[in-house]
């Protein structure tokens, strides 16, 4: 759980705060004056501080500044009594993000914490995603884009896998929907093996046609065919040191298979009608989003090609099995296309984020880059807002095979409670094959109160009659 600072002065309300944030799963650490408070912070910084207003010595304001001035993207909460409202909201002016008032009950002190952390975590997202463009800039390889963005667990499963497979010079084999992003895979893997000083070729196969395809993978001698003026080099040989990648493979067709197989065998080319062999030294990484298992099945795909290319399988999961890494590559690409499109637009705020977060993606990573480049063109503030979004998405319907809400900024907190009912009554309703009484039983309520929230949330017209299929 977070690390949390309970800054205060007074005896009891310190030890009553740290004991009511620990009993909620929290590390606390209590400090009795503002002096020890910052000194606490310079050692260890904490995801959330809690500060009073009003202590000897240092106070709250005094805090505030210094705990920002160490660290800007530090979440700070102050305590006033109500008649120091005016004092609190100079904090807010100074970097705090929100204030409790005396007195209040654990039950409040809770959800301003959670709150809070909430926003905290985003603030770090966008600290990781920050330094992760800054080496964009001044890594040479990452101009390359061979960068994953993403936290959720499938995405650092995948980058474990990739560094592990990079160390190697195991032919890889990339499975994914179109548009999840198995080019830069690709590319990761290049830059982090023994061959990053090597050329990296990019093939993409399912772009030429069959004899096209022959030349440009092996090459062609003068005379081949018509329209061969002159000798050129195929792809192996302009690969030969790196990293050779295939995208969509299972689109090449049985003659070139049969070719591609023998030089994963052999390690050698002849080019289009020459008789020279030719070694070559080339790691081979391909890609597909067809299910190569079903193409030999049906006959369409080598077998043995599949196995020579299957050493190393990595699956890359769409974006719709990754919702929690919408946020960060929205604020990757506007980082990314914002200084070239539209200088003035900064970032995101919450309400394109919850857009962002309810769509399904069925274009994927690629969808989302395209998205956020358009909302730039026509972008007018410093942050992008749902209106600046595609009318699709501004109007897209909660997603119903998304997880739980994930409360950003300063929402209120009967707005993230409404989007986390709704969600779950999706999620029910959709379970349940949109049968009334099941999805009641499901979510544990009254058939009567189910009609009310989805008349509410737009799932049905206000006045259907209950009835059932």
């Amino acid at each position: 759980m977070a690390r949390i600072l309970v800054i205060d002065d007074h005896d009891t309300l310190r030890e009553g705060m740290a004991v009511t944030l620990t009993r909620s799963g929290h590390t606390v650490t209590a400090a009795r004056s503002g002096t020890d408070g910052v000194a606490a912070y310079k050692k260890t910084p904490f995801d959330l501080v809690v500060t009073d207003l009003k202590m000897d010595g240092l106070d709250g304001l005094a805090v505030t500044r210094a705990i920002k001035s160490l660290d800007p993207a530090a979440v700070v909460m102050v305590v006033t009594a109500f008649g120091t409202i005016e004092t609190a909201v100079q904090a807010m002016q100074q970097g705090a993000y929100d204030f409790i008032t005396k007195p209040f009950t654990p039950d409040v002190l809770r959800a301003k914490v959670e709150k809070g952390l909430e926003l905290s975590s985003t603030r770090r997202q966008v600290e990781r995603l920050s330094a992760r463009t800054e080496a964009l800039e001044s890594d040479a390889a990452s101009a390359h884009g061979n960068l994953l963005v993403g936290d959720s667990e499938p995405m650092q499963r995948l980058v474990g896998m990739v560094r592990k497979a990079a160390a190697t010079d195991a032919t890889v084999f990339v499975r994914g929907e179109s548009g999840t992003g198995k080019e830069l895979v690709a590319r990761m893997l290049h830059q982090l093996s023994p061959r990053k000083d090597g050329p990296f070729i990019v093939v993409h196969c399912a772009a030429l046609a069959e004899t096209l395809l022959e030349s440009e993978l092996f090459g062609h001698e003068r005379g081949a065919f018509t329209g061969a003026i002159k000798r050129k080099l195929g792809r192996f040989e302009l690969a030969d040191g790196g990293t050779l990648f295939l995208d969509e493979i299972g689109e090449i067709p049985h003659s070139v298979q049969t070719k591609l197989l023998r030089v994963l065998q052999e390690k050698e080319i002849q080019r289009v009608g020459g008789e020279e062999t030719l070694k070559v030294d080339v790691r081979v990484v391909s890609a597909t989003h067809r299910d190569l298992q079903a193409e030999v099945k049906a006959g369409r795909f080598r077998e043995d090609l599949y196995y020579r290319l299957h050493i190393v399988p990595l699956l890359l999961p769409p974006l719709r099995e990754r919702p929690e890494d919408v946020a960060a590559l929205a604020r990757y690409f506007v980082a990314k296309h914002a200084p070239r499109v539209n200088k003035r637009v900064k970032g995101l705020d919450d309400s394109a984020l919850r857009a962002l977060a309810r769509y399904a993606w069925p274009g994927n990573v690629r969808e989302l880059e395209n998205v956020i480049e358009q909302s730039l063109v026509f972008a007018e503030g410093e942050t992008l807002s749902e209106t600046d979004l595609p009318q699709h998405l501004a109007s897209a319907a909660p997603r119903s095979d998304a997880g739980l809400p994930v409360p950003m900024g300063d929402r209120p907190l009967p707005d993230i409670l409404e989007d986390l009912e709704r969600q779950l009554i999706a999620r029910a309703y959709e379970k349940a094959g949109g049968v009334k009484t099941e999805t009641a039983r499901l979510l544990g309520i009254k058939t009567s109160a189910l009609y009310y929230k989805l008349e509410k949330y737009g799932f049905i017209s206000k006045g259907e009659r209950p009835e059932e299929s």
